[in-house]
This record gives C-alpha cells, sequence and structure tokens, in this order.
C-alpha cells in the first residue's frame, strides 16, 4: 500500500489473500540477490596492512580503491533488501530477506578464515591476498545481476505494466495475479502523487513510524555491540591467554556460530514472528554479555592486567561470547535489515531504506573508532554498557513500538500502523478505513 492511503486488499478476483506459490524461479533469484550481503562483510572483515608496509605502496591507490568499494557496498545495501521484499511472496518475505544476513555472516566467516591463512604467506604478500579477497564478491553480484530480473514494483513505476503482470505470473507461479497487480499498481499511482519522497518522510507526519524505526533500529543493531566481538575478537582472544593464530582460529569460530544460527532466522522469521525473536534474542544477548562482563571484571579486574588465566577461564569466556553472537546471529543481525526493508510505502521506501543503510554505516563506523579508546577507560564496564542498551532495545522492540509484519503483504502495511496503539495517531484520520482482506485481526498482528 502506497502513501499511507488504503489500498483494498486483493483488488482483484480474490479479495482474501495474493495466490501464488513458492517457484524455484524466485527462490535462485532471491539467493542471487543476497549475495550482496558478501561484499558488505568481507569489505568490513579485510584490514589495511600496516602503516610499515604503506611506505612501500601507493596509498592514494589503496584509499581510493577502498572508497570506491564503501561506494558499492553502499549501492548493494541500500538495494538487496527492498529486492528481496519487493519480490518474495509475503508469506516468505522473512525467510528470503534472512538470506542477505545470511551472507554477510558466511562473509563474515570467509573472511576469517582468509586472514588465517594468509597471516602464513612470507614475503608480504599475505595481506595484499586478503585484502583482494574483496573483489570475489564483487564479481558475485556482477554475475548474478545478468540473471536478476527487475521487480514487479519497478516495471510497474516506469510504466511498464505488461510486462510486470507477466513477470508477477513467472515469480508467483499462477495465472491469476489480478489481486496483487492491482494492488501494485494502485499503490505505484499513489506514489507518483508524492513528488518529494525525502520532504514527506522527514515532515509529513504520517510517515514518522517509518521515519522514526528506520533511524532506531539500525542504530540499535550496532549498539548491542556485535561489532566490538567480531571485529577485535582476535584481540579479545588473545589478552585471555590465546596464541596469535589461536586467536585467529578463534574469530573463525564465532564466525561459524554466527553462520549456523542464522539458520534459526531462516526457518523461523516467517512462523513465529519477528518480535518473538527480537526478544528471546535480547534477553540472551543481555544475559551472556553480562556473563562475559563479570567473568573479565573478576579476573583482569580495573587493572586489566591478569597472570596465570586458566584454561577453563579462557573457554568459559569463549562460550559466553560464542552464545552471545548465536542469540545476535538470529534476532538483531537479521532483523535489523528485514523490518526496515518491508515497513515503507512505495513512495518513501528508497528513502528511508537510505537512512537504515546510511545510520547502520555510521553507527558501524563509530563503533570501531571508540571502542578501544572506551575498553581501556572502562575496561569490562564496556560489556556492561552494551549489555544496558540490549536490555533497552528488546523492551522498546518487542513491549512498545515495534509491530508485528509477519504475513502481511508489503502493499498492505498501513494496516499494521493503523492498529498499533502508539503509531496510530500519526495516521491521517481522514483516510479511508482498511475493509477485511483476510489478513489476521488486529489483536494477533500488532
Amino acid at each position: 500500500m502506497a502513501g499511507g492511503n488504503f489500498i483494498p486488499g486483493g483488488g482483484g478476483d480474490n479479495p482474501d489473500e495474493y495466490p501464488g506459490k513458492l517457484t524455484g524461479y524466485v527462490a535462485m533469484t532471491c539467493i542471487m540477490a543476497a549475495m550482496g550481503g558478501l561484499s558488505l562483510a568481507m569489505t568490513l572483515e579485510f584490514q589495511a596492512p600496516s602503516s610499515t608496509l604503506l611506505l612501500s605502496i601507493l596509498i592514494s591507490m589503496l584509499i581510493l580503491g577502498r572508497i570506491l568499494l564503501g561506494i558499492g557496498v553502499g549501492f548493494a545495501n541500500q538495494s538487496v533488501p527492498i529486492y528481496l521484499s519487493e519480490v518474495a511472496p509475503y508469506k516468505y518475505r522473512g525467510t528470503f530477506n534472512v538470506l542477505f544476513q545470511m551472507a554477510i555472516t558466511i562473509g563474515i566467516l570467509i573472511a576469517n578464515l582468509v586472514k588465517f591463512g594468509t597471516s602464513k604467506i612470507s614475503d608480504g604478500w599475505g595481506w595484499r591476498v586478503s585484502l583482494g579477497g574483496a573483489a570475489v564478491p564483487a564479481l558475485v553480484i556482477l554475475f548474478s545481476s545478468m540473471f536478476l530480473s527487475d521487480s514487479p514494483s519497478s516495471l510497474i513505476d516506469r510504466g511498464m505494466k505488461e510486462e510486470a503482470e507477466q513477470l508477477l505470473k513467472k515469480i508467483r507461479g499462477v495465472d491469476n495475479v489480478n489481486a496483487e497487480f492491482n494492488d501494485l499498481v494502485m499503490a505505484s499511482e499513489a506514489s507518483k502523487k508524492v513528488e518529494r519522497p525525502w520532504n514527506n518522510l522527514l515532515f509529513v507526519r504520517k510517515y514518522r513510524p517509518q521515519l522514526v524505526l528506520s533511524i532506531l533500529i539500525p542504530s540499535l543493531q550496532q549498539l548491542t555491540g556485535i561489532n566490538v566481538v567480531m571485529f577485535y575478537a582476535p584481540v579479545l582472544f588473545q589478552t585471555l591467554g590465546f596464541k596469535s593464530n589461536a586467536s585467529l582460529m578463534s574469530a573463525a569460530i564465532t564466525g561459524g556460530v554466527n553462520v549456523g544460527a542464522t539458520f534459526i532466522s531462516v526457518f523461523c522469521t516467517d512462523k513465529f514472528g519477528r518480535r518473538i525473536l527480537f526478544f528471546w534474542g535480547g534477553i540472551f544477548m543481555c544475559i551472556f554479555q553480562t556473563a562475559v562482563a563479570a567473568l573479565i571484571g573478576a579476573k583482569f579486574g580495573t587493572t586489566g592486567n591478569a597472570t596465570d588465566l586458566p584454561l577453563w577461564f579462557a573457554a568459559l569466556v569463549v562460550v559466553c561470547i560464542c552464545v552471545f553472537v548465536a542469540n545476535f546471529a538470529y534476532s538483531w543481525g537479521p532483523l535489523g535489515w528485514l523490518v526496515p526493508s518491508e515497513i515503507s510505502p512505495l513512495e518513501v521506501r528508497s528513502a528511508a531504506q537510505c537512512v537504515t543503510v546510511s545510520m547502520n554505516m555510521f553507527f558501524t563506523f563509530g563503533v570501531a573508532q571508540i571502542f578501544l579508546k572506551m575498553l581501556c577507560g572502562m575496561k569490562f564496564g564496556l560489556f556492561i554498557f552494551f549489555a544496558a542498551f540490549v536490555l533497552i532495545m528488546t523492551v522498546f522492540v518487542h513491549h512498545l513500538y515495534v509491530p508485528e509484519t509477519k504475513n502481511i503483504p508489503i502493499e498492505e502495511m498501513s494496516r499494521v500502523w493503523r492498529e498499533h496503539w502508539y503509531w496510530k495517531k500519526f495516521v491521517d484520520d481522514a483516510e479511508p478505513q482498511p475493509r477485511e482482506n483476510g489478513l489476521k485481526p488486529a489483536k494477533e498482528i500488532v
């Protein structure tokens, strides 16, 4: 639904729901599109060489390459979640969108393994191979893009309605797509009446829910402390008594846990809903991050120095960190991308996703820059700091402001805001009320 205006569900022959099935074509399309997450992960994980080595290469070329790589990452993270939300059947939207996070976790794991392997290469080639590895996901995206179709919404928005209808029949696997097609057409027509999407997103009252959640969800995602663990796992493990190579292997272990736990979200997001995963993920993240703080505080205190760390202690800290990573991987990791991509109407969808990506990258950069200073100043208290944020965001998401979007067609999303206890006050009361169209009643979806 677009513009906050209600579009009667099932504008075609079947008013109860959008007919269709999960086709092999749409599954393959979504999987190829989700590979954009590889570029994000491997770009963030592959680190630049040391300052000594930089003296022997063209610094300007390295900086320019990283800037261009960052631009590509920005494009991928802007387009992939929206594309997945628009192409996937609404009953499987969560599953396919989570594949984007799955690709990110796989990229992190691959990057850690590559860094572990290249650290053994002598003659200064190790870091070159490591940095050059970022070209691999770029080639995967380039190759995949040659086989991807546009989304039906994009085709309709550009006036190619006949092509959009044929594509919709292909990706839904049925000929009767009148209901969904008509709703997409009406959404496009409503969106074209909005001339300044950024002005509407920022200043029009009825878009306040989308703006607030597009800012807060990606920001809070980074304030879980996950990047502290994933970026600096080798440093943390080495401090706990592991040797240099063992610390890299430990980081690879956390990457493996990250990949494995993301499968939980793939299979559970559309079955149990978004909010329940947000809730339990947040609860266990808070518990185990507090446990890490208690363990490190007991051994290192406020001085940050400790000797003769027993093996069982180091292993216990690693287990707590892995449990923390696992609970992030099925909750805030994938849902931090999924929910913002599916809550906005067509006319402000691109602008809202731009806000989401920008806030995610900004807080990723900020946390990476200040982590070491905070760790030196706060010691084990840093983990309590992030645990407090996890507790706040869990209450924010589950009990207050984030509605359930499971099994809600993306064109019907204004129904969610209209029936939410808080956000309904921002919906224009002059707009027509939605009629029943086979969706779950309000008490079940908010």
